[in-house]
């Protein structure tokens, strides 16, 4: 007979928590789309029947739902009334700003944590089982949310929130010092490339992607029209790579594919770039023996079960060597940066 776990092994602990998580991860998105956080944030020490009154639930189903919410520690009951923790008033709270958490639950919810019921299965057949609740032949789920445009509106509100919570680690770096175009691809609703143009005054930036999401990436909402952001729609596979770029940047694109897919769009970059030009792979990075790193284990799970049947969070020595691969010089990584992230680099010469 094996010896128990003992109570306070940490990892045991985790387990307990783990094991949980699914049902509390959905009460705290529950009440963050019922403004719960929000409405704390504006009325400390409420009661039940005050915070009732505002979101309209049963008496007995907000109950549940509050005892729920404090279990995780997001909320707190004092004296029988309740407050956000300060976690829930920093991530959660203000539910109105593009970066808000509640956003980013909202598009796990809807989008990502239905597929992973097909784990299993997605795994044994080596591709994405879980895209077939999605109408269309697409073979990713990126093209076929162009058939749903009001979820592909929450899944690109929770990637441009969680893209918000850490692209300023990467508007922060040296290398975009002397860049003064840089071509954006798969760039999106064009969050990341506005919000360095904003930083930086003498950047422009083109954001290349599918039709579908260079509409959004058109759209004022987030900021990315401006007189230095343009928009190109295309297939990042099959088309050409816009000119005149002298460094191309791959935020959160290249993860998603194997390394074909991989090489094949870094040696599209390589031509794309005048001698001297430079590329950027910004992305989920996990440790070189593949052992760390939960936001990417969830990010590699949710590719394979649902996105495209393939990629991950690649360890830094990968990107290093599918630089080098495609021509690339000077290749190097900085790593540790917010959520897992990393930001691989290479010059054409």
């Amino acid at each position: 007979m094996k010896n128990a776990a003992r109570e306070d092994d940490p990892v045991l602990e985790r387990f307990h928590f783990l094991v949980n998580a699914p049902a509390l991860f959905n009460a705290v998105t529950t009440a963050a789309e019922l403004r719960i956080f929000a409405f704390l944030s504006e009325s400390p020490g409420a009661s039940a029947a005050e915070i009732r009154s505002f979101c309209a639930l049963p008496a007995h189903q907000l109950r549940v739902l509050l005892q729920a919410v404090c279990a995780t520690g997001l909320l707190e009951r004092r004296e029988g009334v309740y407050h956000n923790s300060s976690v829930a008033e920093e991530l959660l709270a203000s539910d109105e700003q593009p970066d808000s958490w509640s956003h980013i639950l909202t598009g796990w919810k809807e989008v990502y944590y239905p597929a992973f019921a097909e784990l299993t299965k997605a795994l044994r057949a080596g591709t994405n089982t879980a895209l077939a609740a999605h109408p269309g032949d697409e073979p990713t789920l990126y093209g076929r949310l162009s058939r749903n445009p009001p979820l592909e509106a929450v899944f690109h509100r929770a990637m441009t929130a969680f893209t918000l919570r850490s692209v300023d680690a990467l508007i922060e770096q040296p290398v975009f010092g002397d860049v003064r175009h840089v071509l954006d691809v798969g760039g999106g609703d064009g969050s990341t490339s506005a919000r360095l143009v904003s930083r930086r005054p003498t950047l422009r930036t083109t954001v290349f992607d599918m039709p579908s999401v260079s509409r959004l990436a058109s759209g004022a909402e987030t900021g990315a029209r401006s007189d230095r952001v343009s928009v190109v729609p295309g297939d990042i596979f099959t088309d050409p790579f816009p000119k005149g770029p002298d460094a191309v940047l791959f935020s959160h694109v290249l993860e998603i594919f194997d390394e074909e897919s991989i090489l094949l769009l870094l040696r599209k970059a390589y031509d794309a770039l005048p001698a001297g030009g430079r590329v950027m792979v910004y992305g989920y990075h996990v440790s070189d023996d593949e052992t760390d790193g939960v936001f990417g284990a969830r990010l590699g799970l949710y590719f394979n079960v649902l996105a495209s049947g393939r990629g991950m969070a690649y360890p830094a020595s990968d990107w290093e060597r599918w630089l080098r691969e495609a021509g690339f010089e000077e290749v190097g990584t900085v790593a540790g940066l917010p959520y897992e992230h990393g930001l691989s680099l290479g010059v054409k010469r």
